[in-house]
């Protein structure tokens, strides 16, 4: 129980790097948390139009979530998911920006791609095809967490498949406000730039 305990606060201060809000500050874009959707996602970080910040944010977002996986693993299978999910609520509620972040689809799919690559391709496979007809982002997000604990019970084993459903849990819970939007058809598209 301490190895597990400590690697909860160990991914949860990982996860808890505000990289968005980071990047955002120095493409010279200011709080990011005060445009679009608020959050210190790539998502709202691409509606400042910088789009190296964005991909930046990506890349770290999702290299911190694997960072928490791969290693915590040395202490066993157990500690590697609970640092993940520590990780992925470390993004969610970053402790330096008073518990405000981001969605946490980065992070989590860092976490998939560390807890087993071929299932997590898969689940990025989906997104990107999501993405690529709907142009909206949230929506990919919200398909692709259905799809990756199923990915994961059929190529993975069972407890990297739970892992992937508590993410998925988390992930509807934080897109919470995209999903009004997406029933009411007003969630904006990938790329547009926030109202000034």
């Amino acid at each position: 129980m301490r190895d597990l305990a400590l690697a909860l606060l160990f991914g949860y201060l990982l996860g808890s790097i505000p990289f968005g809000w980071i990047f955002g500050w120095l493409a010279g874009a200011g709080d990011v948390r005060k445009i679009g959707s608020g959050s210190i996602g790539a998502t709202n970080v691409l509606r400042t139009g910088n789009y190296w910040a964005a991909a930046a944010t990506v890349i770290c977002d999702a290299g911190k979530g694997a960072a928490a996986v791969l290693l915590a693993r040395r202490f066993g299978a157990e500690a590697a998911v609970v640092a993940g999910i520590g990780a992925f609520l470390g993004h969610l509620f970053p402790v330096w920006l008073k518990f405000h972040g981001g969605k946490g689809v980065a992070t989590a799919a860092g976490v998939l791609f560390a807890f087993y690559w071929p299932a997590a391709l898969m689940a990025f496979a989906t997104w990107l095809v999501v993405a690529g007809l709907s142009r909206i982002s949230s929506l990919a997000a919200l398909v692709t967490a259905l799809a990756a604990p199923i990915y994961f019970a059929l190529f993975s084993n069972r407890l990297y498949a739970l892992a992937a459903l508590v993410l998925a849990i988390l992930i509807f819970i934080s897109h919470r406000a995209n999903i009004a939007r997406l029933l009411k058809g007003e969630e904006p598209r990938i790329g547009k730039k926030a109202q000034a």
